[in-house]
C-alpha cells in the first residue's frame, strides 16, 4: 500500500509539526504528489535513509492524529507469545474500526 494524503490531510498534519522546510516538501513531493522517493534522493544529494525518515516523520504525523475514537496506539517489549496474542487483537480491532 502506498501511502498517500491529500492536500488536506497534509496541511492538517504538518500544522505545529517541528520539522524543517526541506523535509516538508519531500514528504509533500512524496504523499501528496505520488513522486518517487528516489528522485529526492538523487535531486538533494540524500541517502534514501534520509528521504524515507522525512516521508515517515510526517506520515507518523498523520497516524496518530487519525486513530478511530476510543482507539489508543501502544508499543510494548512482551514475550514471545504474548506478542503473538497482541498481535491478533490488534488484526481484529482493525477488521472492527469504524470506516472512514
Amino acid at each position: 500500500m502506498k501511502k498517500r494524503l491529500s492536500e488536506a490531510q497534509f496541511q492538517a498534519c504538518i500544522k505545529g509539526l517541528e520539522v524543517g522546510q526541506q523535509t516538508i516538501e519531500i514528504a509533500h513531493g512524496v504523499l501528496v504528489q505520488g513522486q518517487p522517493q528516489a528522485t529526492f534522493a538523487a535531486s538533494l544529494g540524500l541517502s534514501r535513509g534520509a528521504v524515507s525518515q522525512a516521508v515517515n516523520r510526517v506520515w507518523a504525523a498523520f497516524a496518530a492524529a487519525n486513530l478511530p475514537q476510543g482507539y489508543e496506539r501502544v508499543s510494548a517489549v512482551l514475550p514471545e507469545r504474548q506478542a503473538y496474542i497482541v498481535k491478533k487483537w490488534a488484526e481484529d480491532a482493525k477488521k472492527r474500526e469504524p470506516k472512514k
